[in-house]
């Protein structure tokens, strides 16, 4: 038995086999569907006001009214995300104490400390994003676009400071346990956990990666359309740029975290291999699923997972073998976290690719692409990045199951163990049905009234006023 298990059988001392609580598959649900929903609008906090930056700075540093006509509507876009990214974040933290009542009563003051901060960071970047809004026209160039690096520096924190929480559950550290009860918290080390940094770093390049794509994505289709304008050209480019550069740049952060997983977290990457029993030159099974404890219908690559852990084919990975059968994963989840880190793979290797070609076309000709199978696939390419996303964190968060916080609290303890929750779920859903439609009616109002008004007769902030009508003759005639 590890360590960690035989002393979380010390200061529990529940039996090897508990019937699952009926509460723990609504709750698992219900936090599956709305962090799922809330992760696709982390990134458009996160990385949209950077990109919004950079037309912003490029506009006031060479006098370029279409850049700052983009700032300016990319502005009140990534006011409508942030309001729906408020709500669904809200329920969230609700949700973390009516559903998991266990993790918050019994490691709240440790786990609750990354929240806290997370919290100001919230509170600074609504302050600031109001002023930024509320600064076209009314602000001097520079200290409004200042607000705007504040919003930004705001929201890195916050991220931060989530997947601080979301690491202390997968490497628990800084705190003193006595019966089984928090005494003493060491907040630098419960924020600063073992997996902060590489966890921190992958998911604000997976932030990037994904707004930069799918903001790309729609000037790219305007291309498609023959909309090669200035303001298309310039509307692509800039986002699309920051997605391509941090592609290849996420292969690398990627590959060494799955040594870190592979090292600290050998349950979680016995399950991403599908590797059923302990052994050396295991290989990279491609797709595949577990069925009675044996890999069925995978693609094995001879030595690759040891070749990818430790650099020879000789390297010994623990699999599920090692893991005491009353924490271990079943079959399905084992097959769930497998698959879904072959998608996420899979994925980026797409996006990885058409990020080389398109550094390859603007190498050749220095401008934007024309090829109509280029914009095909840069089009598409935001969903692409989405479904990227959203199966790393199943990788994350399914990965550690059947614990919440590894070693110290399972899941079935941490849940709830009143009420009915189905009902709650619903409630949950209609909430997040009804935000996401306001705001795709939102966004295709602003789509629609942008279209009517055109690029280029729009007044931009800090620009020229509009030359006056010229005034009537007094005879009445054209002045000529």
């Amino acid at each position: 038995m590890t360590p960690s298990y035989l002393a979380f059988r010390a200061v529990s001392g529940l039996p090897a086999a508990v019937a699952e609580p009926s509460q723990l598959l609504p709750a698992r649900e219900q936090m599956a569907f709305t962090l799922g929903f809330h992760i696709v609008l982390v990134p458009f906090g996160v990385a949209f006001t950077f990109i919004m930056l950079l037309a912003h700075r490029r506009g006031l540093r060479h006098g370029d009214d279409q850049a700052l006509l983009l700032a300016r509507r990319w502005s009140k876009v990534a006011a409508v995300l942030f309001a729906v990214g408020a709500v669904s974040g809200t329920v969230l933290t609700f949700e973390l104490g009516l559903l998991w009542p266990g993790l918050m009563g019994r490691y709240g003051a440790a786990f609750g400390f990354p929240f806290a901060i997370e919290g100001l960071f919230f509170f600074l970047e609504a302050i600031f994003m109001a002023i930024y809004i509320y600064g076209w026209d009314r602000l001097p160039p520079w200290p409004h676009f200042c607000t705007g690096i504040v919003v930004t520096l705001s929201s890195v924190g916050g991220t931060a400071s989530v997947v601080a929480a979301n690491g202390w559950m997968n490497q628990p550290g800084g705190i003193v346990l006595r019966g089984g009860r928090v005494v003493d918290v060491v907040p630098a080390e419960v924020f600063f956990n073992g997996a902060f940094w590489w966890e921190t770093v992958h998911m604000l390049l997976a932030a990037y990666i994904v707004a930069g794509f799918t903001v790309a994505g729609v000037y790219a289709s305007g291309l498609l359309k023959g909309r090669r304008d200035r303001y298309h050209r310039l509307g692509f480019l800039l986002p699309f740029t920051t997605a391509a550069i941090a592609m290849p740049l996420q292969f690398v952060v990627g590959d060494i975290i799955a040594r870190e997983v592979f090292r600290k977290e050998p349950a979680k990457f016995a399950a991403i291999e599908l590797l059923p029993t302990t052994g050396d030159h295991v290989a990279e099974v491609v797709g595949g699923v577990l069925v009675d404890g044996r890999v069925r219908y995978g693609v094995p690559l001879p030595n690759v997972a040891s070749l990818l852990a430790g650099f020879t084919p000789s390297t010994r990975i623990k699999g599920l073998d090692t893991v005491p059968p009353a924490v271990r994963p079943d079959d399905a989840v084992v097959t769930v976290v497998h698959l879904s880190f072959d998608v996420m793979v899979g994925t980026a290797t797409l996006l990885l690719l058409l990020s080389a070609w398109f550094a390859w076309l603007w190498w050749r000709r220095r401008t934007v692409p024309a090829s109509r199978w280029f914009l095909r696939c840069a089009t598409v390419a935001g969903l692409v990045a989405m479904v990227s996303l959203e199966s790393g964190w199943v990788v994350t968060e399914v990965g550690r199951q059947p614990w919440t916080v590894v070693g110290l609290l399972l899941t079935r303890d941490a849940v709830t163990t009143t009420g009915n929750l189905w009902p709650f779920f619903g409630a949950a859903l209609a909430i997040y049905l009804g935000v996401g439609i306001g705001a795709g009616y939102a966004l295709r109002a602003m789509h629609r009234r942008w279209r009517a008004e055109g690029d280029a007769a729009v007044s931009v902030p800090y620009g020229p006023p509009p030359a006056p009508s010229p005034a009537p003759s007094a005879t009445g005639g054209d002045g000529a």
